[in-house]
């Protein structure tokens, strides 16, 4: 399979799991608004929240950094400058998710 493919089926199926995870955290969100900070940092540490959270985290950064990679394909025409910013953006791609979910961990406890 061609690696444009690849890319191609990834963003769809991430989008696609992106949609139900966007409309909950959006309907949560708006929950917020007359909420106390204990009451929106007992949201954040139940169980199920943070599973669903940590989801939505991971496939919402897969998918803006295939998006973004997309952009660096079209318009970067250097090789060289064009993996090595791939290459940070998928470094950044993980480092961030996995520092937020870790922050989000440590609240809990």
């Amino acid at each position: 399979m061609i690696n444009a493919t690849k890319k191609w089926i990834f963003l769809k199926i991430s989008s696609a799991i992106l949609v139900p995870l966007m409309l909950w955290f959006l309907f949560s969100l708006v929950s917020f608004y007359d909420k106390t900070y204990s009451q929106v940092l007992l949201f954040f540490t139940s169980q199920p929240t943070q599973f669903l959270f940590s989801l939505f985290i991971i496939f919402a950064y897969f998918y803006s950094a295939l998006s973004i990679s997309e952009v660096f394909e079209d318009y970067i025409e250097n090789e060289k400058l064009k993996n090595v910013a791939n290459k940070l953006l998928f470094l950044f791609a993980i480092i961030i998710p996995i520092s937020t979910l870790l922050t989000l961990f440590k609240l809990s406890q």
